[in-house]
């Protein structure tokens, strides 16, 4: 038999992130300013070194400086362990008694890389003399207090653990193995077992198999993990081994630990789990193209999968051929066949992803083929993009709608996110926020890490539009350090585009700049065409609000185009009445009359209060005189049945314009007034400051902006953030690596900050938040 030895703790999952963060420097809760990992890495590869290093800044650096080209710019996933620190741990265990250091040894195996609170017990059942432990209190490695050992730092305890002998290590294991007894700990109990078995056992692999099973039911994906990847080890069959690395892979995807799901799937031929990685770290065209093959093979799969499930040791089997990225364990009583064609419709979810995000039309309609070729309800996200893009609207609305009301609590995450997107096309921002708030609910009960931020990637459009600004903003940058430490950089792309929009929207020009190239850049190196198209339609928004009609019109058109880099459908539809405003305002009305009888047909079709009220708004805009005023009074009505209230601002203060010009002077004043107002609410200066210039002209004095001593009605939301950090002392620096913005636009922020509020140092800020 072939001693297999005992598991090395470094591949397990990192603690938490903000744990991490807070290590590292605990005045704040972003990446170190000075943490020594040199301007070459992106954002996501700095967040995820950090992690992996457990917020140690040595092995941050020593692991910064070993990573490779493909590493450096997270193509590839991230080495388990910098293997040159370990050695000063190792040299301070060494130097320690044997008996303290088989203490810290059974104290570190009862806590990575999985925790199973048996210490306590196995030193009493065992009759271990505990008195040893102070020399290692006296050496600072570790402490013993009432609920067991704490050590100096995460990298001693890999120390304490890997400086050992393996048998020492078999018998640690084998000892907390008989003190878990206890309801619910047989998953941790096998672990054990597993972890101090000799060789490769049948046997022990298909049991390690049905604790995994276990451990994901209560979403304990951490530890389903390595219970799997532990299995896979002893596992005598090689075609098993690849089927459960997968497995293993899958679980530390939803885990969130993407680098280890990168690294497990490495080792496995599996086009549906690569095709997943790929969509959220990768390039989006290979990822759709990976999905689509593994789809046709489930779906080609199904009709003869009945027999071909693999049910080890009396567990739940997983179908033979299948991507374990999807599918996962087969209960007994589910035909084989009917857990492929589930497989092959959460794959086509998958496939519909990777489609929004290229904002391919060919792809799309690929995908929609697929699907009726194999005879297979596709997701309704996927049926009504295909009918969207090919104009089919009426066709567009009926799926859309089926897929929105798919939106209960407790569901799939996945299919709730696809329910929110569905909504969001439709119009319905109240049912897309319902639904992507579901979906991360669910995600969060599922031990789903990994889809919360991809639920807050959709649901940031509904607080857009409705005005909910600042505490979106707040939401969004949450959501953006989470995709980036879970290893979704093409999420956070998504989320950076999405910021770029919130500071359009608050005329904050140079943050709106800043994230707008930096998802550009990204997007278009990575064939994401949701993302791209987001932020030209930031930076086109941000023209409008700045008066640059002709500039915002030249962006707001090339949104039109399809394909990775250029437009995007579902953004065409958000940019369409925009276009037309900068484009009557610049004097080019022809192509956008066009536009505008596409956009109309859309909202009629849909029925969506709010596009039938931003179609009414185009249609004034179009229009002249009393035309228009009745267009503009039918678009204000039709506003009230809707959740657009910044559109609705918008539309008062063209509304209020309009009739300024009719010399309707007393209702132009109430419009501008109402429009003032809502700006204000909305954090948005640049709204604002047009409906004053509007109300100057008609020789109204419009009232500066509210109370001196609302400082929310003074700053943009950004400017806020910026100046409530420094006030508690944060450096330039420290607040940039918060927002995940540069060091330079943060000193322009708080250039702006001083200059609205009058003052001239940080003493002065201190005072006046602590007033306000």
């Amino acid at each position: 038999m072939t001693p297999v030895n005992p598991p090395p703790i470094p591949p397990a999952s990192p603690p938490p992130l903000t744990h991490a963060w807070q290590r590292a420097d605990p005045a704040q809760p972003g990446l170190p300013p000075q943490s020594g990992l040199g301007p070459s890495l992106s954002e996501g590869v700095r967040v995820r070194v950090l992690r992996a290093a457990h917020g140690d800044r040595r092995a941050a650096t020593e692991l910064a400086s070993v990573l490779t080209e493909r590493q450096l710019t997270g193509l590839d996933p991230l080495p388990a362990q910098p293997p040159v620190l370990l050695r000063a741990y190792r040299q301070e265990v060494r130097a320690l008694p044997d008996s303290t250091r088989f203490l810290l040894l059974l104290a570190a195996a009862d806590q990575h890389p999985v925790a199973t609170h048996a210490y306590l017990r196995a030193v009493t059942a065992a009759g271990i003399d505990t008195r040893p432990l102070d020399a290692a209190e006296a050496a600072g490695l570790a402490h013993a207090t009432a609920d067991g050992i704490v050590f100096r730092d995460p990298w001693t305890r890999i120390a304490a653990y890997e400086t050992v002998r393996p048998s020492d290590r078999r018998e640690v294991h084998q000892l907390l193995a008989r003190v878990l007894r206890g309801e619910g700990e047989e998953p941790r109990r096998a672990w054990h077992h597993g972890a101090a078995a000799l060789g490769p056992s049948r046997r022990l692999a298909a049991r390690l198999r049905v604790a995994a099973d276990r451990a994901r039911d209560t979403g304990e994906h951490a530890l389903a993990c390595a219970l799997v990847e532990r299995a896979a080890a002893l596992a005598p069959d090689p075609h098993d081994r690849a089927l459960l690395l997968a497995r293993a892979a899958t679980d530390a995807w939803h885990s969130g630990d993407t680098d280890r799901a990168r690294r497990l799937a490495a080792a496995t031929p599996d086009d549906a789990l690569s095709g997943l990685l790929a969509l959220r770290a990768g390039n989006a065209t290979d990822a759709f193209d990976a999905l689509l093959t593994a789809a046709v093979r489930c779906a080609g799969g199904a009709r003869g999968a009945e027999g071909t499930v693999d049910r080890g040791a009396g567990a739940r089997g997983t179908a033979r051929g299948l991507p374990a990225a999807e599918i996962g364990p087969v209960p007994a009583d589910e035909s084989p066949a009917r857990a492929v064609t589930g497989a092959a419709v959460h794959l086509l979810a998958r496939v519909t992803e990777a489609a929004i995000y290229t904002g391919d039309l060919r792809r799309c309609r690929e995908a929609a083929a697929v699907a009726d070729r194999f005879g297979i309800v596709p997701p309704g996200t996927l049926g009504g993009l295909a009918a969207a893009f090919e104009g089919r609207y009426e066709d567009a609305r009926d799926v859309l709608e089926a897929a929105a009301g798919r939106c209960g609590p407790g569901g799939d995450p996945t299919l709730l996110i696809h329910a929110g997107i569905a909504a969001l096309m439709l119009g319905d921002h109240t049912r897309a926020a319902s639904a992507t708030v579901q979906a991360a609910a669910s995600a969060r009960a599922r031990g789903e890490t990994v889809t919360v931020p991809q639920a807050m990637e959709f649901r940031v459009y509904a607080e857009f539009w409705t005005g909910r600004t600042r505490a979106a903003e707040a939401d969004t940058l949450d959501a953006l350090r989470q995709t980036y430490a879970t290893g979704q950089d093409n999420g956070a792309c998504h989320l950076q585009a999405a910021l770029a929009m919130f500071a359009a929207l608050t005329g904050d020009e140079e943050v709106c700049l800043e994230r707008a190239e930096a998802a550009r850049t990204y997007a278009l190196a990575r064939g994401l065409g949701l993302p791209a198209a987001l932020a030209l339609f930031a930076l086109a928004f941000l023209d409008l609000g700045a008066g640059r009609f002709a500039a915002s019109a030249a962006r707001l058109r090339a949104l039109a185009g399809f394909g990775p880099g250029h437009g995007h459908r579902a953004i065409r539809h958000l940019a369409t009445p925009l276009y037309v405003e900068a484009a009557v305002r610049s004097g080019d009305t022809r192509v956008a009359r066009a536009a505008h009888a596409d956009y109309d047909r859309w909202a009629r079709t849909i029925r969506s209060a709010d596009d039938l009220a931003l179609s009414a708004r185009c249609h004034a805009l179009l229009a002249s005189g009393p035309e228009a005023v009745e267009h503009y009074r039918t678009a204000l009505d039709l506003h009230a049945s809707g959740t657009r209230d910044f559109e609705r601002a918008r539309t008062e203060l063209l509304f209020g314009g309009a009739l300024r010009r009719l010399r309707r002077r007393t209702e132009a004043r109430d419009r501008l007034h109402s429009a003032l107002e809502a700006f204000e609410h909305f954090g948005a200066p640049r709204g604002a400051a047009q409906a004053r210039a509007e109300l100057r002209v008609l020789g109204e004095p419009a009232s500066p902006a509210r109370g001196a001593d609302d400082l929310a009605a003074r700053l943009t939301a950004q400017q806020l953030m910026v100046a409530r950090m420094a006030a508690e002392g944060a450096t330039n620096r420290e607040i940039a690596a918060r927002l995940l913005l540069s060091p330079r636009t943060i000193d322009h922020h708080l250039r702006g900050v001083f200059a609205r509020l009058g003052i001239r140092s940080r003493i002065e800020l201190v005072r006046m938040l602590g007033e306000g």
